[in-house]
């Protein structure tokens, strides 16, 4: 992930302010120092953060709106990061977006625009993935905030028994607080209105399509509104609109995980040792979840593996998730292990695949049946993805698919502690907010300490 750190400029203008200057850490291989268009006094600049007055109101206010637009020009600069194929992401690149961010384009061709505003809102949020390019991943997400904005859209046209379309002009700070209002409390009104989700569904699995939907915590409309934030600054670039209703929406931000939750190798040992020869389909996908323990990849390039993946002991692949940002090569040498599961199955019918695999959904049900089958059921303290309150609960009933990848990382982090060198492996990039909660202290190393003070 893209990190950014503030500085400020040494030179002074006319009116006894300095530039801020931002350094933008894209990539392994790009940083770049650019001007932020933004100023403001030295004395209200400290360690990156803006010093507010307790006294003087109105400067306060002031330097509140200064704050606001770094904030929003930050953001600008991640997903262009986000979006932007790394080669491209060059200071001269950084120089003429940021110009293009305080200065939005106002004059496009009359008619390109007028064909865009005919489509529906909606229409051209289902449409945004494919203009701008962006992976199968990131399709899938722009997927999830096309049907919730549709749902919405219907829920106040029953609601109001009234015409209602959504629009850029409407959207403002209110209208984002009630859509927040909306997507938290989609299984009350599911239960009061449940043909709204009929034609868009909130579950899109098959059999499932006006099942009752989940209850939604922080990180899940957290991760909508960030994709909601970005078509909006698209269609700003685009000509279609001048509204930005972030630039006064102070809603939460930043996604909220706990530590990481994976196994030992002592664990999967015991996993892959364990007899299944009773449930041979159990056995099956046993051995592909130890497979993918031994490679860490996500479970959706896992499944699109075949052997021409397995190149002289390693297997290759490209990251399906970042793909269309970075095109690295992942490379990872084949333990004995995995190298006799890929035997086990040389002359198993796979579909062109390297091993027999299932759909996603039931391979995750069948991870955690093979955890309470081998015992491995401990307990352990998670973050409540809904409620953001911890809580302790098996082992077994977390386990997953993105837990092979976890254990893969967290073992190797245990040995290695550097996130670079276990990122060539996992795919992560340089900075990945991912590794930071990798970096707890073994338990056996905290005994160790706390012997010391006995």
């Amino acid at each position: 992930m893209a990190t950014i750190t503030r500085s400020l400029s040494t030179k002074i203008d006319g009116n006894g302010r300095s530039e801020l200057m931002l350094r933008i850490n894209s990539n392994r291989t790009t940083r770049v120092r650019v001007r932020s268009g933004i100023f403001l006094e030295a004395a209200r600049f400290k360690d990156g953060k803006i010093v507010k007055p307790k006294a003087n109101q109105k400067l306060a206010s002031e330097l509140r709106e200064v704050e606001n637009a770094i904030y929003n020009l930050e953001q600008f600069i991640f997903t262009l990061c986000e979006t932007t194929p790394a080669e491209k992401l060059t200071k001269e690149f950084f120089e003429k977006e940021i110009y293009r961010f305080h200065n939005p384009r106002k004059e496009r061709k009359p008619k390109e625009v007028e064909q865009k505003l005919r489509k529906k809102f909606t229409e051209l949020v289902e449409e945004f993935p494919d203009k701008r390019g962006l992976s199968e991943w990131r399709h899938r997400r722009y997927g999830v905030l096309s049907r919730s904005l549709h749902r919405f859209e219907l829920y106040r046209k029953v609601k109001r028994r009234a015409p209602f379309t959504l629009d850029f002009d409407m959207f403002n700070t209110e209208v984002l607080e009630q859509y927040e209002e909306f997507l938290r409390n989609e299984p009350e009104i599911f239960d009061k209105y449940p043909k709204i989700f009929e034609q868009y569904p909130a579950e899109t699995r098959k059999n499932h399509k006006s099942r009752r939907p989940s209850d939604k915590g922080d990180n899940t409309i957290i991760g909508i509104f960030a994709c909601l934030r970005t078509f909006f600054r698209w269609a700003i670039e685009e000509g279609l609109t001048s509204n930005n209703p972030f630039d006064k929406y102070h809603g939460k931000t930043t996604e909220k995980y706990g530590t990481p939750i994976y196994i030992t190798i002592e664990e999967r040992d015991i996993i892959a040792d364990h007899d299944f020869s009773a449930n041979k389909s159990l056995e099956t996908q046993r051995d592909i979840f130890i497979f993918q323990c031994c490679i860490g990849c996500r479970v959706s390039d896992l499944m699109r593996l075949t052997p021409s993946n397995i190149i002289n002991g390693y297997v290759e692949y490209i990251a399906s998730k970042t793909m269309n940002d970075r095109s690295d090569v992942i490379r990872v040498p084949l333990t004995q292990r995995a190298k006799d599961i890929l035997e086990k199955y040389k002359d198993v019918e796979k579909d062109g695949k390297i091993l027999p695999f299932i759909s996603s959904q039931k391979y995750n049900v069948a991870i955690k049946k093979i955890f309470k089958e081998s015992g491995i059921t401990r307990m352990v303290t998670v973050l409540n993805p809904t409620t953001g309150k911890e809580e302790q609960r098996p082992i077994d009933e977390i386990a997953s698919s993105h837990l092979a990848r976890r254990t893969f990382v967290g073992n190797l982090y245990k040995k290695v502690k550097d996130p670079n060198l276990v990122g060539a492996l996992s795919g992560h990039k340089e900075g990945s907010r991912a590794f930071a909660r990798y970096r707890e202290i073994d338990d056996d190393l905290k005994k160790e300490m706390i012997g010391f003070i006995e």
